[in-house]
């Protein structure tokens, strides 16, 4: 197992977080539409700062309507495609022309819309055995940083009514996995394999992004947002990257049970 050298997160340590930034946004047309702008901001001034950009996108329904726009924001070509890096959070264990695969989804909205080299989009193999779609995809995201830490310029995430991000379900391994980069789990609510992004990995992320939508979500966003400190058992609640920043981008009805106080810092838009 590879060492993660400079990416490690203790879920048992007791530190307050520090206030988390919730945009609001009153509908989620305006919150789609400002995600998707996001998303293209962060990659065109990442550009200008260094060679390459590496996002990480995730699967779900809210952010399937965001990649569709940024498939048909001009904004594509005002950026090199060549010195992008676009992987994935999860995987469910199924081929990439899957229904429910995560990457079948951003490549039909998204990435078929713009000139992204094909070798530039790095999905996770999700027909293999997951053990080893796992050991592949952490092979790949090695190979790309070379000698580097592995720190994501962006990860955009979602967050599931039982407080899972990514395949980072509660009461699984994967939760727990310090080392890895990438892991397999099996999700028994579901009856299936994912391959996902391990907690390390991703709070050593730059810049990342929860995105969230509709009144069923209210409810665990509140538990989630008014931790003051990580809580296995909400997965989602373990993302505090310690040097980037984390920012949750949700609509007003996400945003229901929210009340102000000091864990976070609320801006209606």
């Amino acid at each position: 197992m590879y060492a993660t050298s400079k990416i490690h997160y203790d879920v048992t340590q007791k530190e307050m977080k520090q206030p988390t930034l919730i945009q609001i946004w009153k509908t989620q047309n305006e919150l789609e539409q400002s995600v998707a702008g996001k998303i293209y901001e962060v990659i065109r001034r990442k550009l200008k700062e260094k060679t390459q950009c590496c996002i990480v996108l995730s699967g779900g329904g809210t952010p399937r309507n965001v990649y569709r726009r940024m498939g048909l924001d001009e904004t594509n070509t005002l950026i090199d495609w060549n010195r992008v890096q676009v992987f994935f959070s999860d995987e469910r264990a199924v081929p990439p022309d899957d229904p429910q695969s995560n990457y079948g989804m951003v490549q039909r909205e998204w990435i078929s819309h713009i000139p992204v080299p094909r070798s530039h989009v790095h999905r996770i193999q999700g027909e293999l055995n997951p053990k080893s779609a796992a050991r592949k995809y952490e092979q790949e995201i090695r190979k790309i940083f070379e000698h580097d830490p592995v720190v994501f310029d962006l990860v955009l995430l979602g967050v599931g009514e039982d407080g899972h991000t990514a395949s980072l379900f509660p009461g699984t391994d994967a939760v727990l996995e310090k080392e890895a980069l990438v892991t397999s789990t099996f999700v028994q609510q579901f009856k299936n394999w994912r391959v996902t992004l391990t907690v390390p990995v991703l709070n050593a992320a730059h810049e990342i992004i929860f995105l969230a939508a509709g009144t069923k979500k209210a409810a665990i966003i509140q538990r989630i947002l008014e931790k003051d400190t990580p809580d296995i058992k909400l997965p989602a609640s373990l993302i505090q990257p310690p040097q980037g920043t984390l920012c949750w981008m949700i609509d007003e009805e996400a945003g229901l049970e929210l009340k102000e106080h000091s864990s976070i810092i609320i801006q209606r838009l």
